[in-house]
């Protein structure tokens, strides 16, 4: 419950999703304690220049400032504020004057006579608002604080959501889901529900469970074609070239999605060149210790750099993965530059191109 003592409530965060479902339990809460619901009232927050921002804390302005019609405690919610963050329209002059004057409402409101929480994601936490928020609202960060936790908040996500329907996640299963969610944690959550649903009560979602049930977002609409192609499953890879352009798709996304995925299987051939077993999670960490310092950016997460990837979702590619010399590998990347180059010239038979490249690499 909110603190009684503060005049506003103040939840953020780095992940909207995160936010705006604890905004909104929040505000489930206040709206049971205020009947009426003409005393209740969204302001949306999301503004993209100065101009709406302006508009948007005007209205919020005008909100708090209305006497309820019945005399009673009034519910205003300013969501999804977006304008705190590090960016362009955030950093101007007139959104810190604006800010100022938002600072000087909020200290000025009685709880007992409104009821306000704002919710904002991403912030930008060395913004004096964010600051001054922090001391005088009833204050909730919610997430991770900074990028080096943002993985382990996810899991703890997963696992505290996987806990609320009735079941739990055993650990392959929770590493392959991560991996497969990229850092969508509305997808993560949507995807626990759906193989909660699939587990039934008082069982484990199973590392098979996610293989089967969980599409791979990371790489985008792509999976399947990558996947059947990095097999050496030619037939199944040309089937799912023919649904990828029937859907309408172009061939430069699906290009891009099977050379992320070899340039990893290069890194990974050359961890193991003489066509020996395909190295597992222990084994690739290992490695990140010893030659990931090399890397451009070593800390960021890249395509590019094997090291910056899920340790234990790389080894399953490896292990699933036909084991093609290092040198056919690099034939691959060679042949999918080719093919982009022949898209360009050829823009009406990226479908053929497409085929040819398959036949070429698989046949």
């Amino acid at each position: 419950m909110a603190d009684s003592a503060k005049p506003f409530v103040f939840i953020c965060g780095a992940d909207d999703f995160l936010v705006g479902r604890l905004g909104r339990e929040h505000y489930e809460r206040l709206a049971g304690e205020i009947s009426d619901e003409f005393s209740r009232e969204t302001i949306a927050g999301f503004a993209n220049t100065v101009d709406e921002v302006e508009s948007t804390i005007h209205r919020f302005r005008d909100s708090v400032q209305t006497v309820s019609m019945f005399g009673g405690r009034r519910l205003v919610w300013f969501k999804d504020l977006n304008f705190l963050a590090d960016s362009r329209t955030g950093n101007s002059e007139t959104v810190k004057a604006a800010l100022e004057g938002l600072q000087e409402l909020l200290a000025s409101i009685n709880p007992a006579e409104v009821a306000v929480l704002i919710t904002a994601a991403p912030v930008d936490r060395r913004k004096s608002f964010y600051k001054w928020c922090e001391k005088n609202a009833d204050f909730t960060f919610v997430g991770a604080a900074n990028s080096d936790d943002a993985a382990e908040a996810l899991a703890l996500t997963a696992l505290a959501e996987a806990k609320s329907l009735g079941v739990v996640i055993e650990r392959d299963a929770l590493s392959l889901l991560l991996a497969r969610s990229g850092a969508n944690t509305r997808f993560l959550v949507s995807e626990i529900h759906k193989l909660a649903a699939h587990a039934e009560t008082g069982k484990a979602i199973t590392e098979r469970d996610v293989e089967e049930l969980t599409p791979n977002l990371a790489e985008g609409d792509f999976f399947e074609a990558t996947e059947l192609f990095f097999r050496g499953d030619l037939r199944g890879t040309l089937a799912a070239f023919d649904r990828h352009f029937f859907a309408g798709e172009s061939a430069r996304p699906l290009l891009a999605s099977m050379q992320n995925r070899n340039r990893l299987l290069i890194q990974l051939r050359a961890l193991a060149p003489q066509g020996g077993r395909a190295p597992d999670k222990g084994a690739i960490e290992r490695a990140a210790s010893a030659y990931g310092k090399h890397f451009v950016g070593a800390g960021e997460k890249s395509a590019a750099n094997l090291f910056s990837q899920n340790a234990w979702y790389v080894g399953k590619l490896a292990a699933g993965a036909k084991p093609w010399p290092l040198k056919h590998h690099i034939d691959i990347q060679i042949a999918l530059a080719e093919a982009f180059e022949a898209i360009v010239q050829r823009p009406k038979e990226e479908p053929a191109v497409m085929r040819e490249l398959a036949v070429k690499c698989l046949g």
